[in-house]
């Protein structure tokens, strides 16, 4: 199964690219699996999506959890918070 994947804001910086294709094993999958993907890179993406990071994430543009499932063309988007004002 593949998904795209969106970087936004300081994400993009710290890992130096905007988007990428992942390929999942298996025809079911849930945002953690991608998370723990990301994590088993090391730095930066370790610390960057680590628990207490707080990041947010969407999936095909709607606020998703870890628990979301994802299915094969699904594009997901990893962002910090963002403030305003």
């Amino acid at each position: 199964m593949k998904v795209k994947v969106l970087y936004f804001a300081r994400l993009r910086e710290k890992f130096g690219v905007e988007s990428e294709v992942l390929d999942l094993p298996g025809e079911h999958a849930y945002v953690a699996a991608i998370v723990d993907m990301l994590r088993k890179r090391g730095d930066p993406w370790a610390k960057e999506l680590g628990l207490d990071a707080g990041y947010r994430m969407a999936v095909n543009q709607t606020l998703a959890g870890l628990v979301t499932p994802v299915q094969n063309g699904d594009e997901v988007a990893i962002f910090p918070p963002v403030t305003g004002g």
